[in-house]
């Protein structure tokens, strides 16, 4: 199951040699391992272009994927969820010690920006050959999103020629397809995969009914990789993907009408019917190589679009909430990404690099209303709609520098400046040291400890120019007419961690981590459409403790992670009209939890081979999210346990397959992720119900 680990140097200069030695062996002889093993050196090239010194690191491998109950059929942020410290939310949400959202995303050593909030996952779990998710004190090299850096090492033809085809379905109408093909041919190495799906359980039912009404949900995911071999030490490489979602929003049956439309103040809420659409594709092409001893590159363009659509209920939206607004939000955003690595001395590896993003934001908003007075009370049944649209170019630029310094066999220190600049809504920009320090005063010991200086800029594509005046006299005036610029944070983390392995086959560790922000970022929805806003925090804390234990030995394997956390802000200082006047007045004199505050996080889980039979399990855990009046009340404890059987054939005819069962929420508990109050809250989650699902995988 996944591995626990405090990250110290690695030496890749062996691994390097050797792969030249090897590959020299091999020349001549077989032309396919040869490109193999080419391949192989330039993917160590590659890893020690991403420095991990002072950080705390998890990692996932495709092994480890295959060991939960799903399989490679677990969505990418369940797999995540499993890690320490990760919190889970509605709507796919993840957050890590604390902090809501903040990931960055990387692919193969490549930021693929973030794109605009929604239900659906960006990235298909099949893609994964191992994934590891960084947090604490990071290296320089890290910027912009911190609280966690979630890097994908891809699958690809390296391996050798084949495929899979997967069918998983089962409970809430689900099925869903997906197939991967990889291989090598000459220089050329490629791995292509691609799902579909759909199901019934798309978002979070906002009732206990295990059933929710009006929540079909239809999504479909591609990814490409194609690698070429320049020559033995150099490659360019091209990766692309895809991911496009389309939702009900599930209803709750028995509200009432608050406005009336055309004389009706009545309308069956078990009818609305109202959706979102959501796309995203990606590609960077890049050129990856080394010199064989001291220097590594990569170099690589990027572009991302991404684009959500809420589409209302014209009908139902007015006579319950007063406004129905067709929502739509675009970003494009294109860059360019170098790091290299040179090895100086055999004590000083120095590392440097640059990143420059530009990305253009669109907003158009259809907002149908109904006049009001300055109270909010309904002046007249006949609606009317105000168009709000805006559009914004902004602009990321970031340089790093560090050095790597093995001080002894047993002590390893990475420091280095950063600098980062945002030119967007607002202009600003911050040099940023960081420091970590690795020491090992035993083979089985690893004690690590790291300060960083984080300068986070608020979502782009979130980040909207709207007018709130063009709703003044209608019943989507605001109750705050107040609207400062969304800031950047600023803060200052502090990591210390230790991890001991006890025997061969057990490891623990133990890490602990304080953040102090200016500008606290946090997102709520505050709309009707499901994305997020982003708003500042004047000041805000968030510190936690961590620990996780890794088992594995023969045939069994097991896991156990729990996090103490609490994250808290004070005085709301940006996008206030979101907020009513007595919350803003509240939460300006009070320190308040942060609506994805919980106290404590926990995961676990195993896999057990009998022959050809493979049981497993894993666990969530938590103490519960926050909810009420400016987060003053939490919702309670909540578990769900799943469970499954993997039974592996390998018989004449039909060759390799993989047959699954699973239990999802074994033991049926109902629990309520959102109770929808709280800051930035729109409606009631709820964890899924029992359900059962079934899968079988053909490898060829």
């Amino acid at each position: 199951m996944p591995a626990i680990g405090h990250a110290a140097e690695r030496d890749t200069t062996q691994a390097v040699a050797a792969g030249s030695a090897e590959a020299s062996a091999t020349s001549g002889r077989n032309d396919t391992l040869d490109v193999t093993v080419q391949a192989k050196r330039l993917n160590q090239s590659r890893i020690a272009l991403s420095p991990e010194v002072g950080s705390s690191v998890y990692r996932i491998s495709e092994a480890d994927i295959d060991s939960l109950p799903r399989g490679s059929d677990t969505p990418l942020n369940q797999v995540l969820l499993q890690a320490p410290g990760v919190a889970n939310d509605s709507y796919g949400q993840l957050h890590v010690r604390g902090e809501h959202a903040n990931l960055q995303y990387r692919i193969d050593g490549i930021v693929i920006p973030e794109p605009i909030s929604g239900f659906g996952q960006s990235f298909d779990t099949r893609i994964v050959d191992q994934v590891n998710l960084l947090t604490g004190a990071l290296p320089a090299q890290y910027g912009y999103r911190t609280a966690g850096i979630v890097d994908i090492r891809t699958k690809s033809g390296d391996i050798g020629n084949g495929g899979t085809i997967d069918v998983f379905g089962g409970s809430h109408q689900s099925l869903q397809t997906g197939a991967d093909v990889f291989g090598t041919t000459g220089r050329l190495s490629y791995y292509f995969s691609g799902t579909l799906g759909e199901n019934n359980l798309g978002v979070e039912a906002p009732t206990a009914n295990g059933n929710p009404l009006h929540d079909h949900t239809r999504q479909g995911n591609s990814f490409g990789y194609l690698s070429y071999l320049l020559n033995p030490l150099t490659r360019v490489a091209v990766m692309f993907g895809a991911a496009s979602n389309r939702f009900q929003i599930p209803n709750t049956p028995g509200l009432s009408g608050a406005f009336t439309l055309n004389g009706s103040s009545s309308f069956d809420s078990a009818n609305l019917n109202e959706t979102q659409a959501e796309l995203t594709n990606f590609a960077a092409i890049s050129l990856q190589g080394t010199n064989g001893a001291a220097l590594d590159y990569q170099v690589a363009f990027f572009t991302r679009y991404t684009r959500t659509q809420f589409y209302p209920d014209p009908t139902g939206d007015l006579i319950f909430n007063g406004v129905a607004s067709n929502d739509f939000h675009s970003n494009r955003a294109n860059g360019i990404q170098a790091d290299t690595t040179y090895r100086l001395t055999d004590k000083h590896t120095l590392r440097a690099g640059l990143m420059v993003q530009a990305e253009h934001a669109t907003f158009h908003n259809s907002v149908t209303v109904f006049p009001a007075d300055g109270s909010g009370n309904q002046l007249s049944d006949v609606p009317f709609t105000i168009d709000d649209s805006s559009g914004k170019t902004g602009y990321l630029y970031s340089l790093y520098a560090q050095d790597e310094w093995k001080l002894t066999n047993n002590v390893t220190v990475n420091y280095g400046l950063r600098f980062d600049r945002m030119d967007e809504y607002v202009q600003a920009g911050q040099v940023s040291p960081r420091i970590g320090i690795v020491y090992r005063p035993a083979d089985a010991t690893t004690i690590h400890a790291g300060y960083a200086r984080y300068f986070t800029p608020p979502p782009f594509e979130l980040v909207s120019d709207s007018t709130i005046g063009l709703f003044n006299g209608t019943t989507n005036q605001s109750a705050t007419a107040q609207n400062d610029r969304v800031k950047p944070e600023r803060s200052h983390y502090f990591d210390i961690g230790i991890s001991q392995r006890i025997t061969s086959d057990l490891t623990l560790g133990l890490d602990a981590y304080y953040k102090r922000s200016s500008d606290l970022l946090d997102e709520g929805q505050f709309g009707t459409a499901l994305i997020y806003s982003p708003f500042n925090y004047a000041i805000g804390r968030t510190y936690g403790l961590e620990f996780t234990a890794s088992y594995k030995h023969e045939n069994a394997s097991a896991y156990l992670n729990v996090a103490y956390s609490r994250a808290q802000g004070k005085n709301i200082e940006s996008a206030q009209f979101n907020f009513s006047p007595d919350e803003l007045a509240y939460i300006a004199n009070h320190w308040v939890y942060l609506d994805h505050d919980q106290r404590i996080t926990a995961s676990f889980g195993g896999a057990y081979s009998i022959g050809r039979t493979t049981l497993t399990a894993d666990a969530i855990v938590g103490s519960g999210l926050r909810s009420g009046f400016a987060n003053t009340d939490r919702l309670p404890w909540y578990a769900e346990v799943d469970v499954g059987v993997v039974q592996h054939l390998n018989e004449p005819y039909i060759g390799k397959v993989d047959a699954r069962l699973v239990l999802v929420n074994t033991f049926g508990r109902v629990y309520e992720l959102r109770d929808g109050s709280g800051i930035g809250v729109g409606a009631p989650q709820y964890g899924p119900r029992r359900a059962v699902y079934a899968g079988i995988t053909k490898y060829f």
